[in-house]
């Protein structure tokens, strides 16, 4: 079955029926990622800016406080104080450590949110309210 230009797959083999071989005998450093940078409810809020591949920069969160709270009613964003994190669909623990996660559920000041961003990779939080 040919799948023409849209098939973007890993296959083992060539368009020529040839076998693919691997394309590095071992792994390298650089593409093991590292250590999840998950951040936390806290007073601090501390960026930790590093170089990525391609010599670009990543802005991480550590601590964060505050959120950008989309309000759907009012068509506007706020910047809103989190109270506590509600609930983590992705781990359940994660809400008792207080680690804000994309899809978790944070109390803020103007009420219940859902977390849209990606806090440790996008080192913002933003959030748009459920209620």
């Amino acid at each position: 079955m040919k799948l023409g230009a849209y098939y973007k797959g890993g296959d083992l083999k060539k368009p020529s029926g040839g076998k693919k071989r691997k394309v590095r005998k071992t792994k390298k450093k650089a593409l093991g990622g590292g250590p999840p940078q998950i951040p936390k409810l806290s007073e601090a809020d501390v960026r930790v800016v590093e170089r990525v591949r391609g010599g670009n920069l990543k802005v991480r969160l550590r601590e964060v406080r505050y959120a950008n709270v989309y309000l759907p009613k009012e068509r506007r964003s706020a910047k809103a104080k989190i109270v506590s994190i509600v609930s983590t669909p992705a781990n359940p623990d994660f809400a008792r450590r207080n680690y804000i996660v994309k899809g978790a559920v944070i109390q803020t000041e103007v009420g219940r949110a859902v977390v849209t961003s990606r806090p440790g990779q996008d080192g913002v939080v933003n959030a748009v309210l459920v209620e």
